[in-house]
């Protein structure tokens, strides 16, 4: 292994004299930009630092020796030992200095050979020849040869893989089409590449094909890991009261209606609805008609003062289903008004009330707004308007809500189920509609 270092004002020059001296086989290790001369590091005029190798056992023999003979004197003794010597290893690369060399050792050093020589001369044209103790170093140039091919090695495989850094990120095909649709349902991009990675660390680990069926299989349970939790969704037995908050236009009074009607129909359980939308017009309307269709009481308040008197008034009901105002959630002294409201006694439940349609920006600004509040579930709203899902996901996974209820249209008491996260998983997996 032969390497060399130039000191060149372009790289046209640098190419030349690697040609010129190592010969087209050469390979180019580093370059970089550097100042020679000025003063104290100033002034001082650009060059190019070029690093360059070449295989010994590719390399042909350099013409310095034979321009070193050319510009010796006539001195017959001197050039029987220089002129006739024929390079058989050549390495300026340990003898390269941190800074820059003096200028007038700007010329190029001669090549050694294992000849021994009497003495070290220094010829008119700055050139040394080598002494026995040069020679002996050349010696153990094996030695260094072979650290030098080990680091070369080095070099190579790192910078193989860096310029491998684009095609190693590309996901085999079937984990593609998978990665595009939920990046089409909008879940988090951060999301979606912790989940390809981790599909990726499991495909390397068992050593496996990637194929269709086991990335669906895959990145199917790797969602489920999400979204699937062993609680239960459906209002516990034990709750007295159900707070229901969210932004305006989600559904809250529809939603509690469906709720009602579960708990009257299914469960038996006497309801009672207490309402503080005192802001919006028919609201207290709207509630007082299902409450009538129901048979169930309600009790209207306009301040936390009056909850005292709601609850005593409701105290033969097991259940009470609270509706709050949806009003501007970055209205602070709303969300003041609202943390007091929810400050009941006995078992309760607050549960966040979220719409599909909703954008993620703004969902996520809702839910770490209404965070502030002991959220302990999350429902969502409208799913039949839309065919995008992944809020869903991202919702559960940056808030770690769990799920209990999504609404699919208006009709009472119909359109409201459990929310199956496997159902939600498939919509957000399945092939695109054409």
């Amino acid at each position: 292994m032969r390497v060399k270092r130039y000191v060149v004002d372009s790289m046209p020059d640098a190419l030349q004299k690697i040609r010129t001296d190592l010969g087209k086989d050469a390979v180019i290790l580093n370059t970089k930009e550097i100042r020679t001369g000025g003063f104290l590091g100033m002034f001082g005029k650009k060059k190019i630092e070029v690093i360059a190798a070449i295989d010994a056992a590719n390399a042909k023999p350099a013409p310095a020796p034979q321009r070193v003979a050319t510009q010796m004197p006539p001195q017959p003794k001197v050039n029987s030992q220089v002129a006739p010597i024929k390079p058989s290893f050549q390495s300026d690369f340990p003898d390269v200095p941190d800074v820059l060399a003096p200028v007038a050792m700007k010329s190029e050093p001669v090549a050694v050979s294992a000849v021994p020589q009497p003495e070290r001369v220094m010829n008119p044209a700055g050139h040394q020849a080598y002494s026995p103790s040069s020679v002996h170093s050349a010696a153990r140039a094996p030695v260094k040869d072979d650290q030098v091919m080990d680091e070369l090695k080095q070099m190579k495989e790192m910078m193989k893989k860096l310029t491998q850094v684009t095609d190693g990120d590309k996901l085999p095909e079937p984990l593609q089409k998978l990665e595009q649709r939920l990046y089409d349902h909008e879940v988090n991009p951060t999301l979606v590449r912790q989940i390809m990675d981790e599909v990726m660390a499991d495909f390397q680990l068992a050593d496996e094909p990637v194929t269709e069926e086991t990335a669906h299989q895959l990145v199917r349970s790797k969602l489920g890991e999400i979204l699937q939790t062993d609680h239960s969704k459906h209002i516990s037995t034990q709750t007295r009261v159900v707070h229901f908050v969210g932004p305006t236009g989600v559904g809250k009074t529809t939603t509690i209606a469906k709720l009602a009607a579960e708990q009257v129909l299914k469960y038996h359980r006497k309801v009672g609805f207490i309402t503080s939308d005192t802001y919006r017009i028919a609201a207290i309307e709207q509630l007082k008609t299902y409450a009538t269709i129901l048979n169930v009481p309600l009790e209207v308040v306009f301040s936390p003062q009056d909850l005292t008197k709601a609850f005593q008034n409701l105290a033969e009901c097991d259940i009470i289903f609270m509706d709050t105002a949806g009003r501007n959630f970055r209205n602070e002294m709303y969300v003041s008004e609202l943390n007091s409201l929810l400050k009941t006694q006995g078992n309760s439940e607050t549960i966040l009330v979220l719409s599909l349609t909703t954008k993620y920006r703004d969902l996520r600004a809702i839910t770490n707004n209404f965070s502030k509040f002991k959220l302990d579930k999350v429902l969502f709203t409208k799913m039949d308007e839309t065919d995008s899902y992944g809020a869903i996901l991202n919702v559960v996974h940056e808030f770690s809500l769990k799920l209990s209820y999504v609404t699919t249209g208006q009709s009472v008491p119909d359109d409201i189920a459990e929310m199956n996260e496997w159902q939600i998983i498939d919509l957000l997996l399945e092939e695109p509609r054409t």
